[in-house]
């Protein structure tokens, strides 16, 4: 089947369109520019460590686009996919959105979360959040791929929040990114000189990942109001860590907390549930697993679970991918790593 790509000259572009490149039921990949009127240009142009990949990016066109391929991969900015996106929904066109734009269900969060108008709120509806292990299912055409703080801190509370297992008032998450999350363009924050031998905690309480993490808790459980949530930059290139902590309920043990992560865990080819032994990046990078693992005090009655992932894979390219699997009922782990880059 032949796919397109929007975006392929971005960090997660770039790493979605690897994938896809040795992906054994993809036969053609096809790029496009945001533009209508842009320029041609070409691949190995943009993007120089991919030498040789003579592929035009053409001009965008929808008409075209569902002439020539069988799925679209948007891995753009925000602000993109819900202006470029909606002849594609009315077509029911097969779509993969890794940007945020057709997360939220209701247009007033997207406002106030990313600072510019919605699509309309009968357009969001068209969208199915792929959280991958939730979202078994896809009977939708459009799939709008989770964030990365979000993949990995809604991994890591999944069961307890599902089981009750936890007073929701007391959720604090602590997550911290390396530097290509956020994404291939400049800012004084990617300076070498400001983030190498340094820790950066950004946007306090602001993170446009907190409301898609909120919105699949509620789904999980009515009672849930809001979630402390810190980032906080770090200088690796690429990974997440998503620290939990939460008070467990009365008459909760560890062992209720081992069993509910096995329940939803032990058949997800991408999530390693590794108990007590607590997971770090670099367990993950270059793969699409989270890898998890919990810590319990007695004294405190806290539960710390730590949710490690790879930003551009799990987080982003590599979950994509898992959604298109999902989607076209192809085997879960076609085309995805299997073992991470180690060391």
């Amino acid at each position: 089947m032949e796919i397109g790509i929007i975006g392929a000259t971005g960090y997660s572009g770039n790493v979605l369109y690897n994938l896809m490149k040795q992906h054994p039921q993809v036969t053609a990949i096809n790029l496009y520019g945001h533009q209508q009127d842009s320029a041609l240009r070409y691949l190995d142009e943009e993007v120089p460590a991919f030498q040789g990949e003579r592929l035009p990016i053409r001009p965008f066109n929808p008409t075209k686009i569902m002439q020539e391929n069988d799925c679209l991969f948007f891995a753009t900015p925000a602000g993109v996919s819900k202006k470029l996106a909606l002849p594609l929904i009315d077509a029911n066109f097969p779509v993969i959105d890794l940007s945020g734009d057709f997360r939220l269900k209701d247009p007033a969060d997207y406002l106030k979360w990313y600072q510019q108008p919605a699509a309309a709120k009968s357009q969001l509806a068209q969208a199915a959040y792929g959280l991958c292990e939730f979202n078994q299912q896809v009977t939708k055409s459009y799939i709008a791929n989770p964030g990365c703080y979000a993949t990995a801190t809604l991994l890591g509370l999944a069961p307890l929040i599902i089981e009750h297992l936890v007073d929701l008032k007391s959720l604090i998450v602590d997550a911290k990114s390396g530097v290509s999350g956020a994404g291939k363009k400049l800012s004084s924050s990617s300076h070498f000189s400001f983030i190498n031998e340094n820790a950066w905690l950004y946007k306090l309480n602001q993170h446009k990942h907190i409301p898609e993490i909120l919105q699949q808790m509620q789904l999980w459980d009515s009672q849930a109001q809001a979630i402390q949530f810190s980032t906080t930059l770090i200088p690796i290139t690429r990974g997440i860590m998503a620290t939990i902590y939460a008070q467990v309920k009365s008459g909760i043990t560890p062992n209720d907390i081992e069993t509910a992560y096995q329940k939803y865990y032990q058949t997800a080819p991408f999530v390693r549930w590794r108990g007590t032994e607590l997971p770090m990046i670099k367990n993950v990078t270059g793969s699409n697993y989270c890898d998890l693992g919990y810590g319990y005090n007695p004294t405190t009655k806290m539960v710390t679970v730590v949710s490690v992932i790879d930003n551009l894979l799990k987080g982003a390219a590599g979950q994509a991918v898992q959604n298109f699997n999902l989607m076209w009922h192809f085997p879960e782990t076609t085309g995805l790593p299997q073992l991470p880059t180690f060391p």
